[in-house]
């Protein structure tokens, strides 16, 4: 592509060349006059009748909003890989079974108060719980404010739960217990050795022998979701909206909202407050977060766009024109994606601004040479048949160029970087079209309604004026490389040998980001929403929270399947332990029971006897009653089981005892990408001795799919994106001398980027990766434009080329800059990257187009004029 600047465009004959040296002007056949004529009738037509133009354009860009307005934003990383992946089915599979509940947590606190109101908390959550579940299906399937349910269920049968031999020895030492008191009281005791007298009746050694210590022993005061420090009740809601459905789920949200004001904790105690976490409030966070921060680096990219589009060309109308182009081929582009994909992702959904800032080349272009046309003295037809004429070419080999960046992309399987490529591609084309379809008639347009004075008076005519439609920004390139051309070409060369080698062993170093805290969105906005989503998710345990769901088609094959898991975990060296433990429905029903309950209503006989007798103090009795198994007990099977204790277990359509969850090692490694890896593996798939095999995923396995799949991808991606470019390029110069220069340019940018860097140290993300091959089609244009300026000029028009054409090419990058600068300001960790990579690509491939390859060009014609 070539970037006209304001007087002596690089397309423009002069009296110091001959027009048939330009590249595009060359070898003229019958076609590309036809194309020529063609080209003179549609801007006649345009000129005289815009307003048809306008109106094809403004319907079609009107059933492109529509469409674009039905793009929905999927969030989660199995959006980036293909539907037929295994990982992704499977996932969809379990969820289909398991996601169709939602957890919602009303969070009571009374935070920093001396005592604890405990009692006021515990009676606002049972207030709490009635009303909510009068708001019945599907924005409230069940709500609870402990274990209550649980408890009073699994209490007096724990017994059952301890071993035959345990229970046997229980029976055995309440007996002797028994007649030692009973002797002693009827002081006929015996002497007897210390170490003779049967352990005393209490509830501590009850707890120990039925398997109800440990870490969660206390964690439910009196079955409440409670804290330990008595300042937090939880008060947690399962609702049949899913986390996902953004609309449904806000209206879940804001109804129970209006229960608890209606309730009004504050009543209770003034001291009382509230919050609300889980997956369904943390859903619709995220989803309206990211189309807050999409508004806002739209609004943003397109800001910094206009900005330095006006400092250009100092004339609203021009800005006014492009913006409405831009916004046009825009706007096509998002109505295509809606038909063609149907959806946006994580690094798809921030295209607009990179679209936007690459897309508007082609309209910077039409506008340097229309404008150069009219201040030589044509008139609006002439002018515009001139633009269309002398930069249709060149724009359509950016373009081309771009697209062709863009769709190495779709040579990859992971989604994140086809839909990005598709886009692009199509994006760039479509801002073409948009360009030459649109902007003549706007231009003709407003013509007529406000005709075109010469530069004007006043401060911005004066800067007009100077700035010679934007030709004297590249000047300063000019005068640098005039300085010292050869300094400028060893340094820049020496420079770019330096960057390869660096980037060579920064990759030999891994640079991948293992970190996923660092792929996620700034949380620092949602620190009280993450604060209460830790504590609602401490204090109720809920099963799933962190742990991935495997789903086994019978639930006879779940013991085999953790006893095959649990292999695997033991084989592993303690600190590279896959996983901590596997938890499923069957947990809550022992093993022979029917051989326990005979015991146990033996020992029941025996306490209660003993506690008559007074053997057993009232306070330890009072601890005691609450184990002790009815009388009527009996086997019992999951299907009995209380749906607080199954609910976690049960699928959607009621089915028990196929879910299973694997726990992590540890919560705090569940963001290091090293450890999901192992943890994957571990359960991916699992042989089962009758020949079945048990499939795992979750976000573990997606991740690691991911990341297998962007490490695959990408050295094909850069290939086909390097080739195309080097093709475009060959073909725009008809290869020789000239397409070498330019493609030795292009290098010595890459070069530079990655150098910078890996200089940086720069983490490799499944974002920030695209900007490589991208950077290929986008940064070459800048070398095409210089290069082709400097064959229309000759031998020593290196400086011409920088000084007519920098301007318009500095131009260009810039808003492309922009484009991505506005990445920057966006919320998520991995969109910044990206946007940081890639204006570092722009700026190092601008400076080798405009500093180092006319300093190249200026030392070589140099040497040959002085042999």
């Amino acid at each position: 592509m070539t970037r006209p600047g304001s007087e002596g465009s690089p397309l423009t004959p002069t009296p110091q060349s001959d027009p048939r040296s330009s590249p595009v002007r060359s070898k003229r056949s019958g076609l590309s006059l036809r194309i020529d004529l063609f080209l003179a009738r549609l801007a006649g037509f345009q000129a005289r009748r815009p307003g048809p133009i306008l109106a094809l354009a403004a319907l079609l860009t009107a059933v492109s909003l529509f469409l674009a307005t039905r793009l929905e934003v999927l969030t989660g990383f199995d959006s980036m890989l293909p539907e037929d992946r295994g990982s992704v089915q499977e996932l969809h599979r379990v969820a289909a079974k398991t996601s169709g509940v939602s957890t919602l947590f009303v969070v009571l606190e009374a935070k920093d108060v001396e005592p604890p109101p405990r009692e006021a908390l515990r009676a606002c959550a049972d207030a709490l719980v009635p009303e909510i579940a009068k708001l019945g299906a599907p924005w409230v399937g069940a709500v609870e404010n402990g274990v209550h349910e649980a408890k009073d269920f699994l209490g007096p049968r724990a017994g059952l739960f301890a071993e035959q031999s345990k229970l046997e020895k229980l029976r055995d030492d309440i007996q002797a217990r028994y007649e030692y008191e009973v002797s002693k009281a009827a002081d006929t005791l015996l002497d007897l050795d210390p170490d003779d007298v049967p352990p005393p009746i209490e509830p501590e050694r009850w707890k120990k022998e039925f398997g109800i210590g440990g870490e969660d022993a206390d964690r439910y005061p009196d079955g409440y979701y409670e804290s330990q420090d008595g300042r937090t009740v939880v008060v947690a809601i399962r609702s049949k909206v899913a986390s996902t459905d953004v609309e449904l789920g806000t209206e879940a949200i804001r109804r129970v909202h209006e229960v608890v004001e209606r309730v009004r904790p504050a009543r209770f105690d003034p001291r009382i407050t509230y919050g609300f976490a889980g997956d369904l409030q943390t859903g619709v966070t995220e989803y309206n977060a990211i189309h807050e921060d999409l508004t806002d680096v739209g609004y943003f990219g397109a800001a910094l766009i206009a900005g330095v589009v006006f400092v250009y060309y100092l004339r609203f109308r021009m800005l006014f024109s492009m913006l409405v182009t831009i916004g046009v081929g825009v706007a096509w582009t998002f109505g295509v994606t809606e038909l063609a994909i149907g959806h946006l992702n994580m690094a798809t959904g921030f295209l607009f601004t990179i679209v936007a800032g690459n897309g508007i080349n082609s309209g910077i272009m039409y506008m340097a040479r229309y404008l150069e046309a009219r201040r030589k003295g044509s008139d609006l037809a002439e002018a515009l048949a001139v633009a269309h004429r002398e930069t249709w070419i060149p724009t359509l080999t950016a373009a081309s160029a771009a697209s062709a960046a863009y769709g190495s992309l779709l040579v990859t399987e992971f989604l994140g970087f086809h839909d990005f490529g598709l886009i692009g591609g199509l994006g760039m084309l479509l801002c073409w079209v948009a360009t030459y379809l649109t902007l003549p008639a706007l231009l003709a347009l407003i013509e007529r309604m406000f005709p075109m004075s010469s530069e004007g008076a006043g401060v911005i005519g004066r800067i007009r004026k100077a700035a010679q439609g934007g030709v004297a920004f590249g000047k300063p390139f000019a005068d640098l490389v005039a300085l010292a051309p050869r300094a400028f070409s060893i340094g820049g060369l020496t420079l770019a040998i330096a960057g390869f080698v660096t980037l060579l062993l920064y990759v030999r170093s891994d640079p991948m980001e293992y970190d996923l805290k660092n792929l996620r969105n700034d949380m620092s906005a949602r620190a009280e929403q993450i604060r209460l989503s830790n504590l609602a998710d401490g204090i109720t345990g809920y099963v799933g929270a962190d742990g991935m769901a495997i789903l086994v088609d019978r639930p006879e094959q779940v013991e085999p399947l953790r006893t095959a898991l649990y292999a695997r975990r033991d084989a592993a060296p303690p600190e590279l332990a896959p996983f901590k433990k596997v938890h499923a429905l069957q947990d809550f029903v022992p093993e022979a029971q029917a051989e326990k309950i005979p015991v146990l209503l033996d020992i029941k006989k025996k306490v209660v006897r003993a506690h008559k007798r007074n053997v057993i103090p009232e306070a330890d009795w009072a601890r005691l009653e609450k184990y002790l198994p009815p009388d009527d007990l009996r086997p019992f099977s999951i299907a009995e089981l209380p749906d607080g204790v199954a609910r976690a277990f049960t699928e959607t359509d009621g089915t028990r005892g196929r879910i299973v969850y694997i726990s992590p090692t540890s919560e705090e490694l569940v963001d290091d990408a090293h450890y999901l890896f192992r943890w994957a593996d571990s359960y991916r798939e699992t042989p089962l001795p009758d020949g079945s095999v048990v499939k795992g995923s979750g976000r573990a396995v997606i991740y690691a799919d991911m990341w297998a799949a962007i490490i695959s991808d990408v050295p094909p991606a850069v290939g086909v994106s390097f080739l195309a470019t080097v093709l475009v390029v060959v073909a725009a110069f008809r290869g020789g001398r000239s397409a070498a220069f330019v493609v030795g340019a292009l290098l010595v940018g890459i070069a530079w980027t990655g150098g910078l860097l890996a200089g940086s140290a720069v983490k490799l993300n499944f974002l920030n990766f695209i900007a490589l091959p991208l950077t290929f089609g986008i940064g070459v244009d800048y070398a095409v434009n210089v290069m082709q300026r400097y064959v229309l000029e000759g031998a020593g028009g290196a400086l011409t080329a920088v000084r007519e054409t920098g301007g318009a090419v500095v131009l260009c990058s810039l808003t492309t800059m922009f484009g991505y600068l506005a990445l920057l300001r966006s919320t998520n960790y991995a969109v910044r990257s990206m946007g940081a990579a890639a204006v570092v690509g722009e700026v190092a491939c601008l400076a080798a187009a405009i500093v180092v390859l006319p300093a190249l060009l200026v030392w070589l014609d140099r040497r040959r004029r002085a042999a």
